[in-house]
């Protein structure tokens, strides 16, 4: 293996991915899987977790799928609990899971509000605390919030509480790296643009003019795939990336880099 090689290779390594059963953390799990990491896989759907297990075991890879609603402390606590009994260390988190919801300013139900907060940063936050201190203790380690271009830029269309919550987990990465970059724990942030998803889809099939809507800020001229999110996963999760903490990483096709009355060139 060439030393270039060397500084992506997770061999070895334990990695956390919560949201592994479809779409991006599927993805994230299934690339550190094939740069040689071992898994936990969190998902509040289990049949959709073990899939992914499966994919990993006939890469050679251990994993472990855990049910696991990640707006629940108890239960991500207890998910944590058992990675150290089954690996007995934690190298990398990826950050994925959690749902947002829409509604406008005015008519949004506070419960709501509420709800999207303790899945996107509530327990986001959980997570970060958990891995962080496995990894404090043992003076390593890479963890990965998934924001969105929603933590920097409003959206409109309703995403008031979704906005808010991304906004959390842009400042929470910042503050996290600044705590714990000196002691060897390194905290990014990966902000997608539009990503397909059946959710997106819906919603897409829903208003026709979403699609053209989205298309008209990105200058790469396509939405992302879950798949697109691999290769910054395993950078971020490897040697490759030992100076990067504290970055809010746009994977956007340009979306944040164009003026809004920007000529988009095909």
């Amino acid at each position: 293996m060439s030393p270039l090689e060397q500084l992506f290779d997770l061999r070895g390594r334990v990695a956390v991915v919560s949201g592994a059963a479809s779409g991006m953390g599927r993805a994230m799990a299934l690339a550190l899987g094939t740069a040689g990491a071992d898994l936990a896989l969190l998902d509040i759907h289990a049949a959709g977790a073990e899939a992914t297990a499966g994919a990993l075991a006939q890469m050679g890879r251990r994993a472990v799928a855990l049910r696991c609603d990640v707006a629940d402390p108890a239960q991500i606590r207890g998910a944590f609990e058992r990675v150290d009994r089954e690996f007995g260390r934690l190298d990398f988190l990826g950050n994925v899971a959690g749902e947002g919801l829409l509604g406008v300013p005015e008519l949004i139900p506070l419960e709501d509000v509420e709800r999207c907060w303790r899945n996107l940063v509530f327990g986001r936050f959980c997570c970060c605390q958990e891995a962080g201190r496995r990894m404090l203790s043992a003076g390593r380690g890479s963890i990965v919030n998934i924001g969105s271009l929603a933590s920097t830029t409003a959206l409109g269309r309703g995403h008031i509480a979704y906005s808010m919550a991304m906004g959390a987990v842009a400042q929470m990465t910042r503050e996290l790296s600044t705590e714990w970059a000196g002691r060897g724990v390194r905290v990014n942030a990966i902000l997608p643009a539009q990503v397909v998803n059946p959710g997106l889809e819906k919603r897409m099939e829903a208003d026709p003019g979403l699609r053209k809507k989205f298309l008209s800020g990105i200058p790469a001229g396509r939405l992302g795939s879950p798949e697109d999110i691999r290769g910054l996963s395993v950078f971020l999760a490897s040697d490759a990336s030992s100076w990067i903490t504290g970055a809010l990483i746009p994977m956007d096709g340009g979306n944040l880099a164009a003026n809004a009355g920007a000529t988009l060139r095909s």
